[in-house]
């Protein structure tokens, strides 16, 4: 299986990290969201359950989904979903436009309620979020894709927490997945025109 390369030229002339193809959606979203801090508990919450949706598939195949979510899933409102009923899971697992994946669908509604419940006792979904990270971006300088792992300390700790607080589908890879698409950790690699931004 050949490797990837660390950087690739996308559409438009600029490097970018050696996943992100030539592909508008894909380098709109390395460009724009990808390691950029995210501190917005709506959206943090968004964010991870895409993140557990994609367990086993690749981003792109999420990312292409992810206005249909925002609908099949009520803008993400997590009191909304933390309600659903059996017929509403059935609902979705019958809509082509999300990943029909029962474990995952049946997980949204546990972690909605497992969000609610750090919210009410920490006061922000964000804040203990970013306490894995004492706060701030981790910046890494990976010279390749090879020097980026695919999980730390931190998500280990973060997987744990979230684990124990009722998450499901938050194993210490998608953790450290969430982590670089929310900006705790920036691993843009040396190269990519969004390395020094």
């Amino acid at each position: 299986m050949a490797t990837r390369p660390s950087t690739v030229k996308g559409t438009d002339g600029k490097p970018r990290c050696g996943w992100a193809s030539a592909d508008p959606l894909y380098e709109k979203y390395h460009d724009s969201e990808w390691g950029r801090p995210l501190k917005d508990d709506h959206a943090l919450f968004e964010l991870l359950t895409l993140e557990g949706c994609q367990a086993g598939l690749s981003w792109i195949t999420v990312l292409r989904k992810r206005e249909n979510y925002r609908k099949a899933y009520d803008g993400f409102d997590p009191k909304k979903i933390a309600k659903y009923t059996p017929a509403k899971l059935a609902k979705l697992l019958a809509d082509p436009g999300i990943i029909r994946h029962r474990g995952k669908i049946e997980a949204s509604v546990s972690n909605a309620k497992a969000y609610l419940a750090i919210v009410e006792r920490e006061g922000s979904f964000s804040k203990f979020l970013w306490s894995f990270v004492g706060g701030k971006p981790i910046k890494r300088k990976p010279k390749s894709l090879k020097d980026v792992p695919a999980k730390s300390p931190e998500s280990d700790a973060m997987s744990k927490a979230l684990q124990k607080a009722g998450f499901k589908f938050v194993g210490s890879t998608i953790c450290y997945a969430f982590m670089q698409a929310s900006g705790m950790v920036d691993d843009h690699v040396v190269g990519c025109h969004r390395h020094r931004a």
